[in-house]
Parts: structure tokens; C-alpha cells; sequence
């Protein structure tokens, strides 16, 4: 570090990161007329035909960083995992796939819940011009038929366009199965005239930043027109350590990545949205969990959903059109019969999943079994299982005693185990999955299971019991007047769709809240 620095200016609101907990937070106190400093430790995505290269698939591109790594203990392996780092967070390698979460989801059965107490304080209804507003933000396409959707879900902004023949060919396999396929609600641009580009329908979507920008992630859709109303946002700053005096907050320390300096920034209201893994490490290294009545439970009950690729191996190329085709969902096993789902009240979905890119393939794999698969991956297209996982105690981030970061930062540190509901779960959508795929002609199967932190969720959730949850129902740290938490550790919960829409929906809400409570 070459020196301090406080800086002058003071703001109405600082927010600690530009995903989608923080840019929807953003939304509201930009529209309230406040001054909002946003603090986010990437740098902006570049747009070029290089995204569309096969080695910039997700931690193959230049924005997957080690500088801050995060050690993962599950009981099989102990190492060092990195972080995706740029303006808008996740948002601008994830697929698009933008779902609300079930009514029923805000209370979930005993199966889930088990022995974690985790109870949502509030539900669905209290959401619902939140998820609209969100999807508009978005501009999400989609269509009404969805079978377990919450019924007053009106028509989304934009109409999809129609689906790839190999989508065509997987429903008529669902179909014929008795099962009810539905369109997945994308956060793509597919209409013309707004001033985006279009979507070109390539196979560089999901895991990759979009050339073009037709992915309506935050980078493209709604930082620039934060700033240009008077969003201050600064990159390549990493927040280090929350200021407090008394049950207030008054700033953050923060390095600056480009000049090494140390600079102090000051505020009323502090916003943390940096995820379910930074998030309770900057609570822990910041020495606020004493404040907290609910302190053993900051950092816990960390979900990632359980998730698999169900790939089916066919005798024929199912995608000829070589075109993006995460386009169908299958809910009818969300809120299966218990007597025909091995006992199980709640599962999850499953989403159409294109070929896999043959960059992640080859690193996987390694030479020289990755050049040799890799040529035959155009005979894969599948399912993408995503089952909830339940809220447990013992999957935590934690402080390493020892290990520090490149900023001087506790390294955070990972436990993680799947339970044995969990797995049974998983085990009942991976078994659907290649019966689907097999009436649509594959001949054999290869299940990839997933261990990334795409979906963390949990480790500092809300809700009303001041012993349980570190957050109010209104996303308000405990033990401190004015710091919220928006990303989405503060579920209870995992449901089993993407937990993107729900944070987005959430953060509207708790954005609204602060603007009203500093009226």
C-alpha cells in the first residue's frame, strides 16, 4: 500500500457491491434523489468478439480472481477457490434464466427445514409488485405456462422468440411422458428497437459474458443509466473493514486496486451486497458479530443448491442449428406426490441445458483425455437438476486464524455437506432427467454434478426471532441502526429455482424501506 486517504466527500448511501442485491437497492435511493456511492472490487466487462472464444468461459476469463481466495473444506478436498470480480457481479456470466420463486416456497415443510429453525418473515403476496418490477427492470421474456407458478404472475415484457429444434424435440419427449415443459423466463433482449443489441442466439451464453451486450445483465441494462442519474460507482475498489461509532455505522475502509492507497469513505446508511461468501467474512473481519443477538449465527447455514448436468449422449447431432438453447423448465416434480418421489413433499426443477463449451470441458478434463472427448461433445444436450438443499448449521464461512488476502483481509473459509435428503433429492431429478432424454433418443447418459457457489445463498438471514436470524424482516443488522444486508445470504431458505429474481425482488423492497425510513 502506498498511503491513506480519507475522502472528502460524504454520501447519503454507501452500497458494497454491484450485483443484484446492491443495483436494485441502488434503483430506489437513486430515484429517491440520494446521494449513493456504489463500491465494487472489479472492473467493467469488455464487450468484443474475444467472449465468444472458447477459453473465456466463466473461471477461464480474465475476471475470475485469486486475489481473495476462498478456502473450501467439504470433507473430501481442502483448496483454494477464487471469485468472479467485475461491474454487475454474476449477473453477466449467468444464463439468463429469471424465475420467482413458488408461493409456497415462503413456507417450506419440516423436510427442509429439519432442525434449522429457518422461517421466512414474509410471504409472496409481499413480493409480488417487487418480482413485476424486477422483471421489467430486466426485461424478461416469458410465457404464461408455467404449471406451479404463483397464479397473478401477469404477461412478461417481452414474448420469447420460438424454440431450437432440439428444444422442439425434448418437449415432445416431456410431453409425451405426461409432463407439462414450459418456456424459461430470460433475461435476454430479443426485441427490437431499444436501443440493445439483439439477441443472436450463439452457444456463448451461460458461463460467458455476452460480445455483445443482448444479455440484459446489470452492466448492460441498468448501471449506465444508474450513473448517468448520479450513481457514483468506483471499481476496482475492495472494501476491507465497516466503520463504527456506537450502534452506527459511518463508513468503510476500502483499497484502491489502482493506486494502492487506502481510502476511507463515509456515509449514513451502508448497504453490504457482496454476496453469501464476502458478505459474513466483511461482517466477521469487521468484529461486528459481538453487536448481534443472533452472532453464533452469522456465517451458517450456507446453501448452494444441489445441483447436476444431466447429460444424454445421442446417436445424431440433437443441436444441427449449433444454437443457444437453454429455452424449457420442467416443474412438474417441484411439489411431486410423495407416494411416486421416494417420500419426498418438495424436490425441485429442471432446466434445459445446451451442449457444453468445449473450453470448460478441455480444462476439466486435461490433456490428453479433453482434446479427445472434446470433438464429441456436439452429440450431448440435457438437463440442468437443480434440487433444494436444506438450511444446516454446519455449512458455514468462516475467518482463517492464520491466512490473509492480498488487502489484508481474514481469508474466508468454506465447510460444506450435502445431507442425505439432500442427495436422495438430487438423485429422483437425475433419474427423471434421462428418462426425458432417453424418449427423446439418447442412448446413454453422463451426469456432471456441479460444486461451484454459482447459487450461495444463506449465512446471514432474516426474519423476526432476534436469536436466530442476524437480520431483521426488513434486511436491518441487528445490533446496529444502520447497515442492511441485501444479497442473498439473507435467505432462510434455498427453494429450487435461481435465486437471482428473488434477491432482485428483495433488494426493491428493502431499497423502498430505506427511502421511507429516511423520509
Amino acid at each position: 500500500m502506498t498511503g491513506h486517504e480519507t475522502h472528502c466527500n460524504k454520501f447519503d448511501a454507501i452500497i458494497i457491491g454491484s450485483g443484484f442485491g446492491g443495483t436494485m437497492a441502488a434503483r430506489q435511493l437513486i430515484n429517491a434523489g440520494l446521494k449513493v456511492l456504489m463500491l465494487e472490487r472489479g472492473t467493467w466487462i469488455r464487450r468484443s468478439p474475444e467472449n465468444w472464444d472458447l477459453n473465456s468461459a466463466y473461471h477461464l476469463s480474465p475476471y475470475f480472481l485469486y486475489d481473495s481466495p476462498i478456502r473450501v473444506r467439504n470433507g473430501q478436498t481442502d483448496k483454494e477457490m477464487g471469485n468472479l470480480q467485475l461491474v454487475g457481479g454474476p449477473s453477466v456470466f449467468y444464463g439468463g434464466v429469471s424465475l420467482r420463486f413458488r408461493e409456497k416456497d415462503f413456507t417450506p415443510p419440516g423436510e427442509i427445514v429439519s432442525d434449522s429453525r429457518a422461517c421466512w418473515p414474509l410471504r409472496y403476496p409481499e413480493l409480488t409488485d417487487y418480482y413485476r418490477e424486477a422483471e421489467v427492470l430486466l426485461n424478461v421474456s416469458g410465457t404464461r405456462d408455467d404449471p406451479t407458478a404463483p397464479p397473478d404472475i401477469p404477461s412478461y415484457p417481452q414474448d420469447p422468440p420460438p424454440i431450437a429444434r432440439v428444444s422442439n424435440r425434448i418437449e415432445k419427449a416431456a410431453n409425451a411422458l405426461g409432463l407439462r415443459p414450459m418456456r424459461l423466463p430470460m433475461a435476454i433482449n430479443y426485441s427490437r428497437g431499444n436501443g440493445q443489441a439483439l439477441c443472436v442466439h450463439c452457444t456463448t451464453c451461460d458461463a460467458y459474458a455476452c460480445a455483445i451486450g443482448a444479455k440484459n445483465d446489470l452492466s448492460s441494462v441498468m448501471l449506465p443509466r444508474l450513473m448517468a442519474r448520479g450513481l457514483k460507482l468506483k471499481p476496482r475498489t475492495v472494501v476491507t473493514r465497516l466503520l463504527r461509532a456506537g450502534k452506527r455505522l459511518t463508513g468503510v475502509v476500502a483499497h484502491d486496486k489502482q493506486t494502492g492507497q487506502e481510502i476511507t469513505y463515509l456515509a449514513d446508511k451502508i448497504i453490504l451486497s457482496g454476496g453469501a461468501l464476502s458478505s459474513p467474512q466483511l461482517l466477521l473481519a469487521s468484529g461486528l458479530a459481538d453487536l448481534n443477538p443472533a452472532r453464533e449465527h452469522i456465517g451458517r447455514y450456507l446453501m448452494r443448491h444441489i445441483n447436476a448436468i444431466v447429460y444424454g449422449i445421442f446417436p445424431f447431432f440433437p443441436d444441427p442449428e449449433k444454437r443457444f438453447h437453454k429455452e424449457l423448465g420442467i416443474m412438474d416434480y417441484y411439489f411431486p406426490d410423495p407416494e411416486k418421489s421416494r417420500g419426498l413433499s418438495k424436490v425441485g426443477s429442471l432446466q434445459q441445458f445446451q451442449t457444453p463449451p468445449e473450453g470448460l470441458v478441455r480444462d476439466h478434463l486435461g490433456w490428453p483425455l479433453g482434446p479427445l472427448i472434446a470433438p464429441g461433445l456436439k452429440l450431448l444436450t440435457g438437463f440442468l437438476a437443480i434440487a433444494e438443499d436444506q438450511p444446516q448449521y454446519r455449512n458455514r464461512v468462516y475467518l482463517s486464524k492464520t491466512q490473509k488476502d492480498a488487502y489484508g483481509m481474514p481469508q474466508g473459509v468454506i465447510e460444506h455437506r450435502y445431507s442425505g435428503r439432500d442427495k436422495k433429492a438430487l438423485a429422483f431429478l437425475v433419474s427423471r432427467a434421462k428418462k426425458i432424454l432417453g424418449k427423446a433418443g439418447a442412448l446413454l447418459f453422463y451426469v456432471h454434478h456441479v460444486y461451484t457457489y454459482s447459487h450461495a445463498v444463506g449465512t446471514v438471514r432474516f426474519g423476526e426471532d432476534p436469536g436466530l436470524a442476524p437480520l431483521d424482516p426488513n434486511c436491518l443488522f441487528r445490533g446496529l441502526e444502520n447497515l442492511w444486508v441485501v444479497d442473498g445470504s439473507f435467505m432462510p431458505t434455498s427453494a429450487a429455482v435461481n435465486p437471482s429474481l428473488t434477491i432482485s425482488a428483495n433488494a426493491l423492497r428493502v431499497g423502498e424501506h430505506i427511502v421511507r425510513e429516511a423520509g
